[in-house]
């Protein structure tokens, strides 16, 4: 062997050491890129595989394999999808196709933009593995290129797509929240969005829709998706993984082969520590009312029609009350209480038509003094009566709070000195929020009922208040309160009365009742 070729082994040997390490790196690289939930756990350290994220990266797979091109994916809050979802596999398909354009999009631009960093994040880490770098002058954190010619946008549903195609389109929690959901306006912009813009920028060559929520509203986006294209496995477009915090049968086949009862895994607690999810999920689902859990955490809303009264009937009850002369004004008041915040305080008056009308709604979230002053100036602006006070939680203290702020609405000159204070009457619930209510849902069907107006919120919580609720909104006690204070033969026994003072007491309680609202 000549001394020449001797010297040259150990070069050619880290030659072959560096590019077996060099195929291996690679292989691993490709390994990774089995789909993006791989990729997410072999790259960074932080990532906590869960088996539900598993199937939702399979399922991720399966849409750029071309299996199907819609996909919608349907969990609790908090569980991971939205990291998995919107920001790996947005990077895990430009590793694939470089060449493409992928939109993320959300609720508000601040989330959106917020996904878009860590997806740009993602490139400058761990790009150069799979020839992602960013375009020079790519530097706008809504919109960036990489120099095969893919990049990201990322806004919010509703604007910033026109003009720019799209070949993955990712929809991140489209509502923001129930406000925003149960909304027709909100969610008519958004269905109209998504039509007329978001799919309108789909690309021939490759496309797809992957969305990715938490339910709120039976005509949610994915509500309005699966009753207009329905479901893969009914003949229709959207593959569907729904994934409810506790395993129903009502859904079918479990995507994760759980039993009834069983629940939902959770990146922050271990798979394995049962006790732990259940606690996790009952907690949820003791601090929430039933529609949300149901909604939220089982990804199933209830229909309006589960409501005690729906929209349609709100809206027929809304009148002028034009020609109705007043026979007894009053004002009803659901201290806050019992786990809630918002005071419900309530005007109307008997009219000689028989009928009740709700006139006044000044209810919001109040302290003692705050609603009891509330109440006294609707006294005094409608020249009520009587005010009917609810005393489950506050007992005679609401009668004084009442008494307290009209004296001192005087006192400051508000209410005039001379003007005499109207009658107080207590009422005590006898029966459950349920039983109370549906009488006054009857009476409104009946058309004894009515609304001199529109009244958004009481509306909305009269239509949305499930009877399962634990708790019913501070509007509905208190319309319930003033309903049955001006026709208590509505529900015999429904509400118990306090007794009348027999003697004067130095309140007036026979001659307001007398008074008409200023027309």
């Amino acid at each position: 062997m000549s001394v020449a070729y001797a010297e040259e082994l150990p070069y050619l040997d880290d030659l072959t050491v560096y590019q077996q390490l060099t195929a291996a790196e690679q292989s691993v690289s490709r390994e990774l890129l089995r789909d993006p939930v791989t990729l997410a756990r072999g790259l960074d350290p932080t990532f906590r595989m869960r088996p539900h994220l598993r199937v939702i990266g399979n399922a991720l797979a399966e849409v750029e394999r071309g299996e199907y091109d819609r996909l919608l994916v349907l969990t609790p809050p908090q569980v991971g999808k939205s990291t998995s979802v919107a920001e790996w596999f947005p990077f895990w398909w430009l590793a694939v196709h470089g060449g493409d354009r992928v939109a993320v999009t959300s609720y508000s631009d601040d989330l959106a933009l917020r996904r878009g960093k860590a997806i740009r994040g993602y490139v400058d880490e761990y790009g150069a593995e799979y020839g992602l770098k960013m375009k020079a002058g790519s530097g706008a954190m809504q919109d960036w290129e990489v120099t095969s010619g893919g990049g990201v946008r990322s806004v919010s549903v509703g604007k910033g797509l026109t003009g720019h195609s799209v070949n993955l389109l990712i929809v991140d929690d489209p509502h923001k929240d129930r406000s925003d959901a149960e909304s027709e306006a909100s969610r008519r912009a958004l269905h109209d969005w998504y039509s007329s813009t978001a799919l309108k920028r789909l690309q021939p060559d490759r496309n797809a829709v992957v969305a990715i929520q938490t339910r709120w509203h039976v005509d949610d986006f994915a509500g309005r998706r699966l009753a207009e294209e329905g479901r893969l496995e009914d003949g229709g477009r959207w593959r569907v993984i729904h994934l409810p915090a506790v395993a129903d049968p009502k859904f079918g086949p479990d995507p994760l082969g759980r039993a009834p009862g069983d629940p939902l895994p959770h990146p922050k607690i271990p798979t394995r520590d049962r006790v732990a999810l259940v606690a996790w999920w009952r907690d949820m689902k003791s601090t929430s009312i039933v529609r949300d859990w149901h909604a939220l955490a089982q990804g199933d809303p209830q229909p309006a029609e589960g409501a005690l009264v729906s929209e349609e009937l709100m809206r027929l009850i809304r009148d002028s009350d034009a020609g109705v002369e007043p026979q007894k004004i009053a004002v009803a008041v659901d201290p806050s209480g019992g786990g809630r915040d918002v005071a419900g305080v309530i005007g109307g008056y008997l009219g000689d038509d028989s009928r009740v009308w709700i006139t006044h709604d000044r209810s919001g979230v109040m302290s003692s003094a705050d609603w009891s002053t509330a109440a006294c100036r609707l006294a005094h602006e409608t020249d009520a009566a009587i005010i009917y006070v609810e005393v489950n939680y506050g007992g005679d203290m609401c009668s004084l709070a009442i008494r307290t702020s009209w004296e001192t609405l005087q006192a400051s000159g508000e209410i005039p000195a001379k003007v005499l204070p109207p009658a107080v009457q207590t009422v005590r619930a006898k029966q459950g929020k349920l039983l109370r209510a549906e009488p006054v849902a009857q009476q409104m069907v009946q058309d004894k009922v009515r609304l001199r107006g529109v009244f958004t919120d009481l509306e909305r919580e009269w239509a949305t208040w499930m009877p399962t609720d634990p708790e019913s909104p501070g509007r509905i006690d208190a319309s319930t309160v003033l309903v049955y204070g001006l026709i208590p033969e509505a529900n015999q026994g429904a509400i118990v009365h306090a007794p009348l003072p027999q003697a004067p007491t130095g309140r007036q309680t026979a001659g307001p009742y007398e008074r008409r609202i200023s027309r």
